[in-house]
């Protein structure tokens, strides 16, 4: 039963178990920015060790099978539907189980759990930690003085999720005030499982958080995110020092993140802007013969379409002012009115955000042959 589930999953799996590579078509590429590595992270997943459908086991092999660097299984302490079938006194099997299968592969498991509140505080995760057994406290102040006390990093999970916020918008309640104020609770998702939510954004800058996107996944990730049909998961991108469990914890609490899912990218300007520098690259660019027009090779290698919104002076011959650039080489004729030997081209980004409602603006300069 167990290896017709793992085929029914998909069979390219044996494969990522094999040769324990990344290189699979579903795999997403982000490229390093100056000075940091950029890790794929999903630190918010379900397995049957709480209302999840999976054994820890196939977290491990989606992983690897959608290139990621890191994963944390975060299993819900309050909240045990399977106990009946799956009686489990020790909270931290999961992580066990994820840590084990894991162990020949190049995947970071991080030890995680779901702290499941009513509102406030809700749910919130806190990574990082040693003992999930500990957590088991009733007063919610004294289970994240815990969480911090192990070294966890802590994040509020999908606060504008309609069954906790019926309008769908995320507010801060005077518990998560004191919890900021504590240092107690350092990020927020902004990305949760198929949704995005503005006020959880604008709450992440007004109060310095950590901004996160996570899948929240309880079913299999092929089937929720439509992997097969060219889907993908949420992911967090961390842009850490190297490509290590304590990097990962460190740039967490340096807010060096970046949140992604569909074709949007979700993050502060001083990591989501190089960021997009690097995804967008322009190579031999030249003029036709005798004329004034510039052909440019726009290179993008990140599996993402990026839309972006001429705000240079220059038109173009063969494309509007709103430009689709796709996954792979797209070209692009500049008309230059006369013959240069650089030229600057800026863009506003659309599938970028670093606020509500405002995207970054960005400019690349190109030498001409």
């Amino acid at each position: 039963m167990r290896l017709l589930f793992i085929l029914l999953l998909v069979p390219s799996v044996f494969f990522a178990q094999q040769d324990h590579t990344h290189r699979l078509s579903r795999v997403l590429n982000f490229p390093d920015i100056p000075g940091y590595k950029t890790l794929k992270t999903d630190l918010h997943q379900h397995t049957v060790f709480s209302d999840g459908s999976v054994w820890p086991d196939i977290r491990v092999m989606e992983a690897l099978m959608d290139g990621l660097d890191v994963i944390s299984l975060t299993e819900h302490l309050e909240y045990q539907p399977h106990q009946a079938d799956i009686p489990h006194p020790d909270r931290n099997r999961s992580y066990k189980i994820a840590l084990e299968e894991a162990k020949d592969h190049d995947l970071i498991i991080i030890h995680g759990a779901e702290v499941t509140r009513k509102m406030p505080p809700g749910h919130n995760n806190a990574v990082f930690i040693t003992d999930a057994n500990l957590l088991m406290i009733k007063d919610s102040l004294k289970v994240f003085e815990e969480a911090n006390r192990q070294g966890g990093f802590v994040f509020w999970n999908h606060p504008h999720w309609e069954a906790q916020r019926k309008d769908g918008v995320a507010r801060l309640e005077p518990f998560h005030r004191e919890l900021i104020a504590k240092k107690l609770l350092h990020g927020i998702e902004v990305i949760n499982d198929l949704t995005i939510s503005d006020e959880a954004l604008q709450i992440a800058l007004d109060h310095n958080l950590t901004i996160m996107g996570t899948s929240d996944v309880h079913g299999l990730v092929d089937w929720r995110y439509g992997i097969q049909k060219g889907g993908h998961r949420p992911i967090t991108l961390v842009f850490a020092t190297e490509r290590k469990s304590e990097a990962v914890r460190e740039a967490l609490f340096n807010k060096q993140t970046v949140a992604f899912f569909g074709q949007t990218l979700v993050g502060r300007q001083n990591f989501l802007n190089p960021l997009l520098q690097h995804s967008i690259n322009f190579k031999e660019a030249a003029y036709q013969g005798d004329t004034h027009i510039a052909t440019l090779k726009i290179i993008n290698d990140t599996g993402l379409d990026f839309t972006l919104l001429n705000k240079s002076k220059y038109t173009f011959h063969n494309a509007s002012d709103l430009l689709i650039v796709k996954t792979g080489e797209t070209i692009l004729q500049v008309k230059t009115l006369e013959k240069l030997s650089e030229i600057a081209l800026q863009f506003e980004v659309l599938n970028g955000l670093y606020a509500p409602g405002k995207h970054p603006t960005l400019t690349w300069q190109i030498k001409i042959d």
